[in-house]
This record gives C-alpha cells, structure tokens and sequence, in this order.
C-alpha cells in the first residue's frame, strides 16, 4: 500500500514537472514569436526607408546628416544580429530619425506636396501603428515569461532545467525622448 501512494506521489510530480515545463517552453516561444513580429515590422519599414530617402534628397540636398542617420540607424538594426536590447536602441534612433524627416516635409512645401513622399509617409505611418502594437504585444508576453519563471515552484524546474533556458527577457522600452511629454501648439 505504501508504495502504491509513493508511486502515486512521484508520477504526479513528474507529471507537475512536464507540465509546467512544457508551460514554459510555450511562453519562451511565444517571447520569440512576439519579437519576429517586431521585426517583420521593423524590416518592411527598413524596406521603405531607401525610397524615402532619394525622395527627400532630391529636395533637401543640404540635409545630408539628417539622412546619414537613417542610412545608420537602418545598418545598426541590420547588424546587430539578434541582439534584443542593440535591435531596439538602433530602432529607437531610427524612430527619432524619421521624425526628423517628415519635419523637413515642414521646411519644403513641394516635398510635402510630392505624391511619393505622401505616399511613403502614409505606409510609414500604418507600419509605425503595427510596430507599436508588435510591441505592446512583446512587452506583454515578455511580462508572463518573466512572471512564470519567477514564481514558485515553477522557479524550481528553471534552477533543475538550467537557468540558460529560461533566462529573464528584457522589455523593447521607448527612447528616452518618445517618452517625454509632446506639445501640441494650436
């Protein structure tokens, strides 16, 4: 009879173990799906941003820095191969850096005008909503993975399972300067 309840007892924690094994596992993928959105985004705005640079270019030949951080920024993103945290710093200048040039569209009214330009800035604009959502999305599954892996007893499997499995994710956080109030002058 006593072994009967020790077998009992160790197949239900093997099968509490699988479990929340398997829990985490989908959670850590889940993290990585959630990042491939990001970066399908991030990509298909990388995509536009050569064509929006010659536009702008034909207009504001003088604003070559500004179109030099783009050009940089894209290649930072482009190079940092899978590094979460150096994907996103690049990204976040690369937000700073747009925003620049739809400003010049401010200082040359027949860029403004140019349909291609328009054009271009409306797909960034509907690409910039995504991001945006691919990265609450991020954020908000990287909150249940780190929740999970801290928790007790499922902090148990992850010091059995080897911490390089389940390691802590960071957040894809905002620049400093997305993060500061905007003035809207009327």
């Amino acid at each position: 009879m006593g072994w009967i309840i020790f077998g009992v007892v160790v197949v239900a924690i093997i099968l509490w173990f699988v479990g929340v094994y398997n829990k985490l596992i989908s959670l850590k993928q889940r993290v990585e799906n959630a990042w491939a959105q990001i970066d399908t985004q991030l990509v298909r705005r990388f995509d536009l941003i050569p064509n929006l640079v010659e536009t702008v270019k034909g207009y504001a030949k003088h604003e070559s820095d500004t179109l030099e951080k783009v050009i940089a920024a894209r290649t930072q993103y482009m190079s940092a191969n899978g590094d979460v945290a150096k994907m996103a710093e690049a990204e976040n200048v690369l937000s700073g850096t747009l925003k620049s040039i739809f400003a010049l569209s401010e200082a040359y009214p027949e860029l403004k005008a140019n349909v291609n330009f328009q054009q271009m800035q409306t797909e960034l604009t509907g690409t910039e909503d995504k991001i945006a959502y691919a990265r609450q999305f991020y954020n908000d599954t990287v909150q249940m993975f780190n929740t999970e892996i801290l928790k007790f007893p499922n902090n148990i499997v992850v010091s059995i399972c080897g911490a390089g499995n389940f390691t802590k994710q960071s957040f894809f956080e905002a620049a400093a300067e997305e993060k500061k109030n905007v003035r809207v002058q009327f």
